[in-house]
């Protein structure tokens, strides 16, 4: 949660324009939410299916401030209502996906204030969400930035990607997740290392661990992550949905009880009218129409 501190350390300015230049004039924004203050909202795609939300904050880094955080939880909302989009992707600037929280959002904050309010209870809007989050991860993900990043479903990284949880140099512990998901990711030795140390690991290392998925240039990413989503909404919203929920329940019990869950699941798929469909396309080799029943 390392923010404008550790961030201006890194850089002193910022990148100014964080929606990439092949999508400026290639959709509107997204008309159906209100005007907002930290993000930019689009629909994006060859049929608008894919909800992008690009963190604006440039001068601070994409620092997570409350306002952005409840920005962002108010847009997937609308995404996850909206049916005409199928994933949803999360992205920065090219110097940073997020440089941390907001330190000085924070710094006078107090145990009681923490606990009476309820600390960074709506950060994890994202983890929530039925629908598949693609993270585009371009420059620093620090902090809470990289704990944002872990929310999402898949890591795209572009190659100046750096992640990292610096919160023991500012004399605190990760707050939104890091401590417990990065484990999940890359192992308890190496999360240990990072979340103790503070040190920051690039883009090839994060693969290399399995904290990303893949790795793409700087201009590429985030047209990669946006043709990764418009993938997954070629099959079934209902199936991706019960299948996004069986692969995270993976995380939270153990093999039996994840074993269990998912034959049910399974089974649960023979109720639906995609399922029928599919595999009547399959039989009949001619592509399937699924309609999210």
């Amino acid at each position: 949660m390392a923010g404008r501190t550790i961030a201006k350390l890194l850089f002193n300015q910022a990148q100014s324009n964080v929606i990439r230049p092949q999508f400026a004039n290639s959709v509107k924004f997204y008309s159906a939410a209100p005007s907002y203050e930290f993000i930019k909202v689009e629909k994006v795609g060859e049929k608008k299916n894919v909800g992008l939300i690009t963190l604006n904050r440039p001068k601070a880094l994409n620092a997570l401030c409350n306002g952005l955080m409840t920005e962002v939880s108010n847009i997937i909302e609308d995404f996850e209502k909206d049916n005409s989009v199928a994933a949803i992707v999360i992205t920065g600037s090219e110097k940073a996906f997020a440089a941390g929280a907001d330190i000085k959002e924070m710094q006078n904050n107090t145990y009681s204030k923490c606990i009476s309010g309820n600390f960074l209870s709506h950060w994890n809007r994202v983890a929530d969400c039925t629908k598949p989050v693609i993270a585009a991860v371009n420059g620093y993900a620090l902090g809470g930035g990289c704990e944002l990043a872990m929310m999402c479903d898949i890591i795209y990284a572009g190659e100046t990607a750096k992640f990292g949880q610096p919160e023991i140099l500012l004399g605190t512990i990760p707050g939104a997740g890091g401590s417990q998901r990065l484990p999940r990711y890359v192992g308890k030795s190496k999360a240990m290392e990072i979340v103790l140390t503070g040190d920051q690991v690039n883009a090839v290392e994060a693969e290399k661990m399995g904290l990303v998925s893949k790795i793409f240039p700087v201009g590429e990413l985030v047209s990669r992550a946006i043709k990764l989503g418009e993938k997954i909404g070629k099959n079934s919203p209902l199936i991706v949905s019960m299948a996004k929920e069986s692969v995270n329940t993976a995380y939270e019990t153990t093999l039996a009880e994840g074993l269990h869950f998912e034959k049910r699941t399974f089974h649960g798929t023979f109720a639906t009218k995609d399922r029928m469909e599919g595999m009547t396309a399959f039989v009949e080799k001619r592509p399937a129409n699924f309609t999210n029943e």
